[in-house]
């Protein structure tokens, strides 16, 4: 890691990086623990450093997305490692940077917190279903909720993928997440999953998607 001694001097602020960061700065004037502003930067620009040129679906740079995670669950655990934790959750399933080198950029617990959540494991790679099922078999609440906001700014932006994508997302959503939400009692954010996928499944909305299957129907919520 040869720029580990130097980084500070490359980083570079960019729209997603000023949003969460005067989020944090603002929080810490009343939070007891303050988060550790550098240790944020430092996550945010290995984060940017190996997800590098990849693109969401929607043309945006793809670490856009964890700094959004990021961005929401400092409203609910405003921890530094866990704050750092959402802004690498995709890096070892996704980029270069593996289990090693965070450990030794930033420390053991977050490299297996940032394990934890990928999903591929060491016979295959499982679904955010099962993801979410394993971390609740731990009562790793922490990191159900990186998930939970993962898949949050996930449905926000759905309308980017394939519709046998939106289909598999949708219906893994009502399955899986709401539920989720519900358990860890977030009622807002369990409106908020309940309408995008109401939205998706309503027939003014597949009028828009010619090849959206009809059959697509809104299973009922689990106990």
């Amino acid at each position: 890691m040869n720029d580990l001694s130097c980084w500070e001097t490359k980083f570079k602020y960019c729209c997603y990086s000023k949003q969460l960061l005067i989020k944090l700065l603002l929080l810490n004037k009343t939070a007891k623990p303050k988060v550790d502003i550098l240790e944020i930067k430092k996550a945010i620009y290995y984060a940017k450093k190996y997800h590098g040129a990849q693109l969401r679906q929607s043309g945006e740079p793809y670490y856009s997305h964890p700094l959004e995670v990021a961005y929401n669950i400092a409203d609910y655990v405003f921890e530094t490692n866990i704050l750092v934790t959402s802004i690498l959750h995709d890096t070892i399933e996704d980029t270069e940077l593996t289990k090693e080198k965070i450990d030794y950029i930033f420390g053991s617990k977050i490299a297996n917190q940032v394990e934890s959540l990928t999903r591929i494991k060491s016979d295959r790679k499982i679904s955010a279903a099962e993801m979410v099922e394993l971390l609740w078999q731990q009562k790793n609440i922490e990191l159900l909720l990186v998930k939970q906001f993962d898949r949050l700014h996930n449905i926000h932006t759905i309308n980017f993928k394939s519709i046998e994508k939106i289909k598999t997302i949708t219906e893994e959503t009502i399955d899986a997440f709401i539920i989720l939400a519900i358990y860890l009692e977030m009622p807002s954010i369990v409106e908020d999953l309940i309408q995008h996928c109401t939205k998706i499944i309503a027939p003014n909305y597949r009028k828009d998607k010619k090849n959206y299957d009809d059959s697509f129907k809104l299973p009922a919520l689990s106990s």
